[in-house]
């Protein structure tokens, strides 16, 4: 039901105007299975690596390369074996490609086929993609278990031309019911947000991933208007907080980090002192990449002293690697993983770091890049691989609420309850993690 009969490949766009791949599996049953790969502005020096044209051409940005490698050598090897056998067919385009981080056929080209693959295999049998990755992980294909969201509302960083040093400030829903509650409860304040910055006069349009374009003179200038927002939604105190993307590789400076919109520059002990100091006056619940990719004794010491009801979360650092994640819970670096499928590059890999996190008894949060597309691949991965975060961008730009849409679809097959609601896990009592949401004075 599930042999490969053909691959096909195409040059596609994706949200910032790029060239990506798609790819088109088809089995020799007629079921069909289609994956478009994202790709990152902020990436870890560990992560596999897109196959770009170079040259002149759409800034060097063309993926005629990767199409080919998807034409050629790839459809060859992979013609006639059974898609269903993911592991296999995931090993096997790891060692056609031979390199470290799949640079010669193209971490793009690679992670649209592993995806295609899979897709085309549930198709065979007749289930939504999310049921076959339970299957593929090992895990309960009716188990009653829904995402919770993780969304944008300023955008930062890469993906707003470093307007602001950090990446991303997003809200949690650990009130919510239900994925559709939490939903509108983030669009409330994405609302309120915009209200906020259009009295300001500072309403510029939208970063990246969707997220409000921040004009803040500093960096907790943009946690105190969040939190302002969340107040005027009218969310109850514990019900809404506030989750940041650090991205600290990306403003790391020597030993210390460079803060450029503020001007000065901060040693690696006094930038842990800022971000529990903004943990302590703002309702921070996750933070992502506190401390540069390489800083392992940072995230030991940023999880020793906020870890205990914070969310410390391992993006670059980990790079969606299992063994990445093994070494860190060992070593008290983090409690929970990021995952992306385009960072490690296979559904196989994906589902491995998926697995190692969950022996540790860390969290996961299932997360897109800042360069997508329609495709609602995400969803399922985080629902098949019962991640217990989504992360995709903001409230605003189809290919963000693509997924978000994909996930409510997703939500009704399930009873109600089935979500994943958000809550401190790492020995504090529910609701320790939770500040009052008001304004700063």
């Amino acid at each position: 039901m599930s042999v490969i009969e053909s691959l096909l490949a195409r040059e596609v766009w994706d949200s910032r105007g790029r060239p990506t791949i798609e790819v088109e599996a088809r089995t020799t049953s007629g079921a069909i299975g289609r994956a478009i790969a994202p790709s990152g502005a902020s990436t870890g020096r560990r992560e596999a690596l897109d196959r770009r044209d170079g040259g002149r051409r759409l800034g060097g940005f063309g993926v005629r390369g990767a199409v080919a490698s998807v034409r050629g050598e790839i459809a060859e090897r992979l013609r006639g074996l059974d898609g269903a056998a993911q592991r296999e067919i995931d090993a096997t385009l790891i060692a056609l490609d031979g390199t470290a981080q799949k640079t010669r056929l193209g971490g793009n080209a690679i992670v649209a086929t592993s995806l295609a693959i899979a897709s085309a295999a549930a198709a065979a049998r007749r289930e939504p993609l999310r049921r076959h990755l339970r299957r593929l992980a090992g895990l309960d294909p009716d188990a009653a278990h829904v995402s919770s969201p993780m969304i944008q509302i300023f955008g930062g960083g890469r993906h707003a031309a470093n307007r602001v040093d950090l990446q991303d400030f997003l809200v949690i829903c650990p009130g919510a019911s239900s994925f559709a509650q939490a939903l509108e409860m983030t669009a409330e304040v994405y609302l309120a947000a915009q209200s906020l910055m259009k009295a300001k006069g500072r309403l510029a349009g939208v970063a990246d991933e969707g997220g409000l374009w921040p004009d803040f003179s500093t960096n907790e200038e943009a946690l105190e208007t969040l939190t302002r927002a969340i107040a005027l939604s009218g969310a109850k105190a514990a019900d809404v907080g506030i989750a940041i993307d650090v991205a600290a590789t990306s403003f790391q400076h020597g030993d210390g980090y460079r803060l450029a919109l503020e001007g000065r520059t901060v040693s690696a002990s006094a930038w842990i002192d800022v971000l529990a100091r903004w943990r302590a006056a703002y309702p921070i619940l996750s933070i992502e990449d506190p401390v540069g990719e390489d800083d392992e004794a940072g995230f030991v010491e940023t999880t020793r002293r906020l870890g205990r009801e914070t969310q410390i979360v391992g993006d670059d650092f980990l790079a969606t690697s299992a063994t990445a994640i093994a070494r860190a819970a060992e070593r008290g670096a983090g409690n929970a993983a990021l995952l992306k499928v385009n960072q490690c590059g296979t559904v196989s890999e994906l589902i491995e770091a998926a697995a190692a996190a969950r022996a540790a008894g860390w969290t996961t949060v299932q997360s897109g890049r800042s360069g997508e597309s329609e495709d609602v691949s995400l969803a399922h991965l985080a629902v098949g691989l019962m991640s217990d975060q989504i992360k995709v961008g903001s409230m605003a730009r189809s290919e963000r609420t693509a997924k978000w849409n994909e996930m409510l679809r997703i939500e009704e097959g399930f009873p109600a309850g089935a979500l994943k609601r958000f809550k401190p896990a790492w020995g504090a009592p529910d609701g320790a993690a939770m500040v009052a949401v008001a304004p700063p004075a």
